[in-house]
Parts: C-alpha cells; sequence; structure tokens
C-alpha cells in the first residue's frame, strides 16, 4: 500500500463498534466507552455501534461474533473483563474468536503500562487480532488504560491493521 493510499484509508475512516464489559457501568457511568467514541470519531472514523454487556463469556461472545459477522464493521474494540478476577473472561472470548493474534499489541501496551502502573501491568490480559477481516482490540476497563491504548497504539494503526484484514 502506497503511502496515498494509506492516508486515503484513514480519511475515509474505519467503521468501529465499541464493547465495553462490566456487571456495573450504564451508558452515563461508561467513561472509557465515551473515551473510545470521542478518540474514533475526533481521528476521522465511523462509530456505528456501541453497548454495555455484563461479564458474561457467552453475552460477549454471541455480541462479538455479531459484530465480527457485520459486514459494517472494520473494528471492534472491547474494554474491560481482561484482568485477573473470576469474572473477568474477556481475554478467552475474545481469543477462542481470534484467527490471527496480534501478540504485540499486548506486549507494547503492558510495556507502555509499567511506566504508568508499575509491576501491577503485567495483570493485564490486553490483546488483539483479527476474525474473518475484522480487527479485534481488547483492553482493560479504566480510563487511564483505554487512553494509553488508544493514544499510543490503536490510532495511529487502526486504519493500517484495518486495511491489511480486510484484504
Amino acid at each position: 500500500m502506497s503511502h496515498q493510499e494509506h492516508r486515503q484509508q484513514a480519511a475515509d475512516g474505519i467503521r468501529c463498534a465499541i464493547i465495553t464489559v462490566s456487571d456495573t457501568r450504564t451508558p452515563e457511568t461508561d467513561t472509557s466507552g465515551r473515551l473510545m467514541q470521542d478518540a474514533l470519531t475526533q481521528a476521522g472514523h465511523a462509530v456505528h455501534a456501541y453497548c454495555i454487556v455484563e461479564d458474561e463469556p457467552d453475552d460477549i461472545r454471541r455480541l462479538l461474533r455479531h459484530h465480527i459477522q457485520d459486514a459494517d464493521t472494520d473494528a471492534v474494540l472491547l474494554s474491560g473483563g481482561t484482568g485477573l478476577s473470576p469474572r473477568d473472561g474477556t481475554y478467552e472470548v475474545v481469543r477462542d474468536c481470534l484467527e490471527k493474534e496480534l501478540t504485540g499489541f499486548g506486549e507494547l501496551f503492558r510495556y507502555l503500562s509499567y511506566d504508568q502502573i508499575g509491576a501491577a501491568a503485567m495483570m493485564s490480559r490486553a490483546t488483539a487480532g483479527v476474525a474473518k477481516g475484522t480487527v479485534i482490540v481488547s483492553m482493560p476497563g479504566s480510563s487511564a488504560a483505554v487512553r494509553l491504548a488508544m493514544e499510543k497504539l490503536i490510532l495511529p494503526e487502526l486504519a493500517h491493521m484495518a486495511h491489511i484484514a480486510g484484504g
């Protein structure tokens, strides 16, 4: 892909779905979901779906598969459910849906997180990959983690990843 084609892809925007995984958040209290929506739209991408789902693996899986199969979705961004608590099941669901895992995303996210939260960064199970041409990114639910992932990793490469993943 030439630099001009890459710039055109970025200008066209990526069609995104946002999923917040939480047992307690509402649309009014979901600051991480709002942060993702704002960052994506300010970068010229389209957010055509947003929802909050409880941390129930079957519910997360059903919603994720719906967006993977939706021809109008280029990328699905999830926040929440990536930690170590017994209710945190997002990682397992995402991992099972991926055809290709981008291990570098989780590695870089934990590396960058270390500067902010120290050794606790190792407890994040942030991950990313591709399923059926759809980019999937799963990050922790805290606003600081979402901001870090969006600013440093996702927004700089989302258009490029979506173009490559979509063939």
